[in-house]
């Protein structure tokens, strides 16, 4: 196979892949329910930013890496070297290194049927049709409930059947669904999930609970862009540029227009 075809069907491979990636989404909307997200309360002051990281490398490092991002990037968040290696370096030999798992994929895969995802950039990738990637991370992690049918002995109601287990579910406590007979428009009657009922208590409560999930969804949000709070800010201060620079433009095609008539 020469180069030049080669290159072609590499080319076509690409556009099948992301075709498939933008339709797949459509797909599972018009088949599924209506998607409702609660809406993230995100901060991204310096003390929500520390406990959804302290949060992150806790609960979530564990099966899910952030291979894009690098301990030493906590710094912006008023963290120091010595904070960061003695608190949330779990991981990881120095501070420059990546925020990597140990676990293997293959093991991964082979214990939960799917490697996790990596979470860099998780809130910016599930963005979309459904509404803000923030949005539905905030609402999956607090819609667990407790399933006996499942391997991990938990499911979701935004995304059934997830091979995930609550690993907040100490916090939360955990959660029982309700389901009722329900016939849809095509006449078909199965089991829908109407409510969650909280049946065991966590240590905190649904408040300081919904709390504690938005600093860590703050957190994710973060990665995903470090540096979007000092874009916002230049985005700011160029607007502020442009409107002076429009201003003067105005009085300087004044000054030229003033004589003719």
């Amino acid at each position: 196979m020469s180069s030049m075809t080669l290159m072609y069907s590499k080319t076509l491979r690409f556009f099948a892949a992301a075709i498939f990636s933008a339709v797949l989404p459509l797909a599972v909307h018009a088949s599924g329910a209506e998607l409702h997200l609660d809406k993230a309360p995100l901060q991204f002051d310096n003390a929500s930013l520390q406990n959804g990281a302290k949060l992150f490398v806790n609960y979530c490092l564990n099966c899910h890496s952030a291979s894009y991002m690098r301990y030493n990037r906590l710094q912006q968040i008023g963290l120091t070297d010595p904070q960061i290696r003695d608190n949330l370096m779990f991981t990881a030999d120095k501070v420059g290194d990546l925020m990597k798992v140990a676990m293997r994929r293959e093991d991964a895969k082979q214990w939960f049927g799917v490697a996790p995802p990596d979470l860099t950039v998780a809130a910016r990738a599930r963005s979309g049709e459904f509404g803000s990637g923030a949005d539905w991370i905030y609402t999956y992690l607090r819609q667990f409930y407790r399933d006996d049918s499942r391997p991990t002995g938990w499911n979701n109601r935004v995304f059934p059947n997830v091979g995930m287990p609550n690993v907040l579910w100490t916090l939360q406590g955990q959660q029982t669904a309700h389901f009722v007979e329900k016939t849809d428009e095509h006449g078909v009657t199965g089991k829908h999930l109407e409510k969650l009922e909280l049946s065991q208590a966590g240590t905190l409560s649904k408040e300081e609970f919904d709390e504690e999930v938005a600093d860590l969804v703050s957190f994710i949000a973060w990665m995903g862009e470090p540096a979007q709070e000092n874009r916002q800010q230049i985005g700011w201060f160029v607007l502020a540029v442009l409107a002076v620079l429009a201003v003067l433009t105005y009085l300087l095609k004044r000054a030229f227009w003033k004589d003719v008539h």
